[in-house]
C-alpha cells in the first residue's frame, strides 16, 4: 500500500495547520500539532489516493494531516463520540465544521458523532459492512472507557481494513522534562480507575506492550519497525496534561472519588511525585512525554 507513498515535508506544517481553527494569539499551538502528526503519517506511510478510517479524531488535529496526505482522490471518515460543544477554546462543532468548509481539505472529510463500536457496526444501505485501506488510531486509546473497549474495536475492524496504524504515548521520556508528564498519567489513571463517568483525556493509559497484547489477542501483529518519537517543546499535550493534575481541583476530584484512605493517600502521594518532578525542571518548561509509533497488519 505504500508503494506511492511520498513523506510530507514538515515545512507544510503551516499550510496544513492554516486549515484548521486556531487562535490568533496562539498560531504556533496548532503549527506544532500539524508538524507532529505530519512525523505520525510519515511514519505510517500512508499513500494518496487512501480511503482512512479515523476513530477518535477530536477536533481534528490528525485529520487535516490525513486529508491533506490522502489527496483529492482520497477520502478519511473521522468518528468520534464527544459532544458537539465539547472542548476549548472551540467546540468539536466549531472545530469540524472549519474544516469541513476548507476549500482544499474540506470535501474530503466526512464527520460521524459516534462510539467506535458503534460505527464499526452499521453497515450500508444495501446492507454490507463498509471497507478502508487503514484505519488510525492517534493519541485516542487513552479516552476509551476501558481496555477492552481497544480489544473491541480491533475485533471489528479484521476483514475490514488493510493495515491499523497507532501512535500513543510511550509512558517513557527521553527528556528529562517530560518526567512529570509520566508521572501525571500514572497519577490521573489511577483516580480514573474509580469514576465509572468522565471525560478526561486519560482514563485507560495503554502502554504500548499492553496494545501489543491486545491487538495479538485481536488477531493484528506489528507489520515491521516500531518507533518512537520526540515531541518538539512546542507540542503543549504533556504541560496541559501536567497541569490539570497540579491543579487543586484534582485533590477535590480525588476526595469525592475515593473512599479508601490508602487508596486516596497513594493518589495523593503519586500527585506529590508530580509536583517534585516539575521542581526539579527548576523553572523549565514541562515538555511532551516520547510517542510510540506502529501499524498492524492482520494474522494469516
Amino acid at each position: 500500500m505504500a508503494s506511492n507513498f511520498t513523506p510530507i515535508p514538515l515545512s507544510e506544517a503551516s499550510q496544513i495547520a492554516s486549515y484548521s481553527l486556531q487562535s490568533p494569539d496562539h498560531p504556533e499551538i496548532e503549527l506544532a500539532q500539524a508538524g507532529h502528526r505530519i512525523r505520525l503519517v510519515n511514519l505510517w506511510q500512508i499513500p494518496p489516493g487512501s480511503r482512512v478510517l479515523e476513530l477518535g479524531c477530536g477536533q481534528g488535529n490528525a485529520t487535516a494531516v490525513l486529508a491533506h496526505a490522502v489527496g483529492p482522490t482520497g477520502h478519511v471518515d473521522a468518528v468520534d463520540p464527544g459532544a458537539l460543544d465539547y472542548g476549548a477554546p472551540f467546540t468539536l462543532a466549531q472545530a469540524q465544521d472549519h474544516l469541513s468548509r476548507n476549500g482544499v481539505v474540506g470535501d474530503r472529510i466526512s464527520w460521524h458523532q459516534a462510539a467506535p463500536e458503534d460505527f464499526l457496526g452499521q453497515k450500508t444501505a444495501a446492507g454490507q459492512q463498509q471497507q478502508w485501506d487503514v484505519a488510525v488510531l492517534a493519541h485516542c486509546i487513552w479516552y476509551f472507557a476501558s481496555p477492552s473497549v481497544l480489544g473491541s474495536v480491533l475485533r471489528a475492524l479484521r476483514g475490514r481494513v488493510g493495515r491499523v496504524c497507532i501512535a500513543e504515548y510511550a509512558m517513557h521520556a527521553t527528556e528529562k522534562a517530560a518526567v512529570p508528564h509520566v508521572l501525571t498519567v500514572l497519577t490521573r489513571g489511577m483516580l480514573e480507575a474509580f469514576r465509572a463517568e468522565s471525560s478526561e483525556n486519560v482514563r485507560s493509559p495503554l502502554t504500548p506492550r499492553a496494545i501489543k497484547e491486545i491487538a495479538a489477542e485481536a488477531g493484528w501483529t506489528v507489520e515491521g519497525q516500531e518507533s518512537v518519537v520526540v515531541p518538539e517543546p512546542g507540542l503543549l499535550d504533556g504541560l496541559w496534561e501536567v497541569g490539570s493534575v497540579k491543579h487543586k481541583s484534582f485533590l477535590a476530584e480525588v476526595e469525592e472519588s475515593i473512599e479508601d484512605e490508602r487508596v486516596k493517600s497513594a493518589v495523593q502521594t503519586s500527585r506529590d511525585a508530580v509536583l517534585t518532578a516539575v521542581e526539579q525542571l527548576k523553572g523549565e518548561k514541562v515538555r511532551t512525554m516520547d510517542v510510540w509509533v506502529a501499524r498492524f497488519e492482520e494474522e494469516s
